[in-house]
C-alpha cells in the first residue's frame, strides 16, 4: 500500500472488480483504447495485475480517493509487446500507467499517484529507468508525463492483436532524473 496526500494506492478487493468493469465498458474511459472491455476481460485483466505483484513484487494498485473508494488504478507493470524503441533499454521494461473513471479526471490524482508508483519503482524497487507510453491523440496523458518529468522518446507504431497498430508515443524518466531533475507540480 502506498499513500498521498489525498489518495492511497491499495491492493485490489472483490468489490473493486465491478467498478472497475464499469469503468472500462464507459467508451469516453477507453477512448483511447482499441475497444471497451467486457466484465470477463476486465476481470481477466485484474487476475493479471494480481499475478505480477505475485511475480515482481508490484503492480498496478488500485487507486482510492480519501478513503471513499474505488477511482481507478495507477501503477507498475511489465508491458506484454516489444518493439523497436524497447530494444538496449533495461530488460523487462517497466511502464508507469493510471486509469481513472471519468468523475477522477481533472483533479492531479493522475500525476499524483504516478509519482508515488515512480517512487516505489526507483527507491524502492531500485529501477534504473521507468517508460510510459499511450496513442498520440491521448493528450491528457501526454500532459501528464510531462508533469512527472518525463521525455519523450519514441513515437512508434503500438501493437494490437487482430487490429491495425496504434500510432503511439513512448516516454522515459530515468532514476538520475527523478532523484535530481525538476519535480514539477500537479
Amino acid at each position: 500500500m502506498l499513500r498521498t496526500e489525498r489518495l492511497t494506492l491499495r491492493a485490489w478487493t472483490a468489490e473493486d472488480r465491478a467498478l472497475f468493469a464499469e469503468m472500462n465498458a464507459d467508451p469516453v474511459v477507453m477512448e483511447h483504447f482499441p475497444a471497451t472491455l467486457t466484465r470477463d476481460e476486465s476481470d481477466a485483466f485484474v487476475d493479471r495485475i494480481e499475478a505480477g505483484f505475485e511475480a515482481r513484487g508490484f503492480g498496478l494498485w488500485v487507486v482510492d480517493v480519501d478513503g471513499s473508494g474505488f477511482a481507478g488504478f495507477t501503477g507498475l507493470a511489465v508491458p506484454r509487446f516489444r518493439v523497436a524503441w524497447m530494444t538496449g533499454r533495461p530488460e523487462p521494461p517497466v511502464e508507469v500507467g493510471w486509469r481513472l473513471r471519468r468523475d477522477a479526471w481533472g483533479h492531479g490524482f493522475a500525476t499524483e499517484a504516478a509519482r508515488a508508483a515512480l517512487a516505489f519503482g526507483f527507491d524502492g524497487v531500485g529501477l534504473e529507468e521507468i517508460v510510459s507510453f499511450t496513442v498520440v491523440g491521448n493528450l491528457r496523458s501526454q500532459a501528464v508525463m510531462r508533469r512527472l518529468g518525463m521525455t519523450r522518446l519514441a513515437f512508434y507504431d503500438h501493437p494490437v492483436e487482430d487490429r491495425d497498430p496504434l500510432p503511439s508515443v513512448a516516454y522515459v524518466l530515468g532514476a538520475a532524473d527523478w532523484r535530481h531533475g525538476p519535480r514539477p507540480s500537479r
